[in-house]
């Protein structure tokens, strides 16, 4: 279990498209170094469906090869494929990652748990390795498939030493609320919205794509709580929810992450989006910095 903050970290590219694989080791590496406990490459705020399998391999071999430790490394593998979705957790596996991220298949809808329970049950007995450690997915709102309280239930007591997290982006504090009271699986909320709340109930901390930017005031946030320092982390915690709004008002939230870490980098690479992402308008970024300023953060 990674204990603390894991940044869903962005995917750089150059102005060709083209995986930019220096600013991705030097952005893990920042945020490792002010206080992120752990980083999820390929998610989906790291445009992993806009990311060949073959690119993910490569960058995740340049981080490690970069001295990231592959401890603190939860990659995405999760497709609608189950051969590639096997490839990618097993090449995680094999670099010594603490773990997997694994999204349900989802281009098919309306399905029953019984065909994801396969689904999952094939993904961990084609790897059989005894380092496999799965993170579910869930974010429904993005994929289209949910995991429901059941099929995480029957997952995890059928596979309890490789079933071992869920990342619960769904958006439903009371769904998070139930993950939570389940035992032997480790639940991460999707964002910092409720994290204390979640610490408060066992987790250790959260996965949100915002620590790509406020990594360094989510995380302490995260410690006082497991310090049970209540009333400082609720005290930073208001500004942390009013960060977090304002990436998820008016502009797409990966978009603006890119555009506010090419301002605060000087390295306007970092702008670069694959479609159909397209970067925000120059009123919007001003408008966001403006903003973002006004809630304490610097440039």
């Amino acid at each position: 279990m990674i204990k603390g903050l894991i940044a869903p970290i962005l995917s750089p590219f150059n102005d060709d498209k083209s995986f930019n694989q220096e600013l991705f080791n030097e952005l893990a590496a920042e945020l490792l170094s002010t206080g992120c406990a752990g980083l999820a490459p390929f998610g989906t705020s790291g445009e992993a469906l806009s990311m060949s399998s073959a690119e993910r391999m490569t960058a995740l071999e340049g981080l490690v090869k970069s001295g990231i430790d592959p401890g603190y490394l939860v990659p995405g593998t999760g497709l609608c494929n189950l051969p590639e979705t096997i490839a990618l957790s097993q090449h995680a596996v094999e670099l010594g990652c603490a773990g997997v991220m694994t999204l349900p298949p989802f281009y098919f809808k309306g399905l029953a748990d019984d065909g994801y329970f396969d689904y999952f049950s094939k993904l961990i007995e084609n790897i059989d390795h005894p380092s496999l450690k799965i993170h579910l997915y869930n974010v429904p709102q993005v994929s289209g498939v949910g995991l429901s309280i059941d099929l995480v239930q029957r997952i995890s007591s059928a596979y309890p030493e490789v079933v071992v997290g869920i990342k619960d982006s769904a958006g439903d504090w009371n769904n998070t609320q139930q993950l939570l009271a389940m035992k032997g699986i480790t639940v991460y909320p999707g964002t910092e919205l409720n994290v204390i709340e979640a610490i408060r109930l066992g987790g250790p901390g959260c996965i949100s794509a915002t620590a790509n930017v406020n990594g360094n005031n989510i995380a302490q946030c995260v410690d006082l709580c497991h310090a049970s320092q209540w009333d400082q982390a609720n005290s930073l915690h208001k500004s942390l929810r009013e960060v977090w709004s304002l990436f998820h008002q008016g502009s797409a939230p990966i978009p603006a992450l890119k555009a506010i870490l090419a301002h605060r980098t000087r390295e306007p690479r970092w702008n670069n989006l694959r479609s159909p992402f397209r970067p925000i308008s120059d009123q919007s970024r001003h408008s966001l910095i403006d903003s973002l300023e006004s809630c304490g953060m610097t440039f």
